[in-house]
């Protein structure tokens, strides 16, 4: 299933829907034409009721679009909302899980190449979460210096604790694009992460979850990177250092990860600071960020006080 968080021009309101092909049909729609109980109306709902509610609403989904025939919005007429538009919690992150990212990150800093020996974990503010099309403030007395880093995120689909690395991928979901777009100059101010990471709007994410049994390998794919057309980063999730189960293996240890919780993985070699010059985002850019098999993202950067 491709699963949407979507609103149209004569309903604002966010729904769930199921993407296929050009058109998005609401899940209550398909409900309804099949006599069954209403269906979830957000994906935390979804993912919340649990492998069996997932099967059930996959089910429901595959008998009721043969003969919905046109029914549904075509995608170019909806609005697409982040998947999880406000988190429980703040999203994971992975810092320098490439190692073409790290030894790009060293190299900028002028400090020796230390590939890690186990995961960097840092989060990002469920407040910078917005959507795959939405603009992306530039807070200019904040920051100077805005960087982009293209992801892949998993969503967590059940709970678990102390979860063996044998057993992770059972854990997952479904797949999304992030972009951990980042405040350099605040990173490097406050000496950690989580400020130059928060700023509100630096968490662009979307426009699908395809869930795990559609996305196969996620170790896989390809992730790009483009400002104003330009690539800027293009890379493969198997280049990873740690890769997504020894993530949640790692993450979830004496910390329970929670259904719904959100991880985005880190990102390959090409980011803005470590270019020669540096480059970063200013107004009115365009980042559009691509990850095969899920699609792409594009926002635009808007200046702000």
């Amino acid at each position: 299933m491709r699963y949407v968080m979507f609103s149209v021009k004569d309903d604002t309101t966010p729904r769930l829907g199921v993407a296929q092909g050009d058109r998005v049909v609401d899940l209550q729609t398909i409900a309804g034409t099949q006599g069954t109980a209403p269906a979830p109306t957000t994906l935390l709902d979804l993912i919340a009721g649990g492998p069996a509610t997932w099967r059930l609403v996959a089910d429901t989904v595959n008998r009721a679009l043969p003969r919905l025939g046109g029914a549904g919005f075509p995608l170019a007429d909806i609005r697409y909302h982040a998947p999880i538009p406000r988190p429980l919690k703040n999203v994971f992150c992975v810092g320098r899980n490439y190692v073409g990212h790290a030894e790009e990150a060293a190299r900028a800093r002028g400090v020796q190449v230390k590939i890690p020996e186990v995961p960097m974990f840092f989060t990002k503010a469920p407040t910078a979460v917005v959507g795959p099309y939405d603009d992306v403030p530039w807070h200019r007395s904040a920051t100077q210096e805005l960087d982009w880093e293209a992801e892949l995120g998993v969503i967590v689909g059940v709970s678990g604790l102390n979860i063996r690395r044998d057993a992770a991928l059972g854990h997952v979901f479904g797949y999304t694009i992030v972009n951990d777009v980042t405040a350099r100059d605040l990173q490097n101010r406050h000496g950690q992460f989580f400020k130059g990471k928060s700023l509100d709007g630096s968490c662009p994410m979307g426009p699908y979850v395809v869930t795990a049994d559609e996305f196969g390998d996620p170790h896989a794919k390809d992730i790009a990177l483009r400002v104003n057309g330009v690539v800027k980063q293009h890379g493969n999730t198997r280049d990873m250092i740690f890769p997504i189960d020894a993530l949640i293996a790692s993450l979830s240890h004496g910390l329970t990860l929670e259904a719904g919780d959100i991880i985005a993985t880190g990102t390959p070699d090409g980011v803005g600071f470590a270019r020669t010059p540096p480059e970063f985002l200013h107004d009115g850019d365009i980042m559009e960020t691509d990850v095969e098999g899920i699609g792409t993202m594009r926002n635009r950067i808007v200046a702000q006080a």
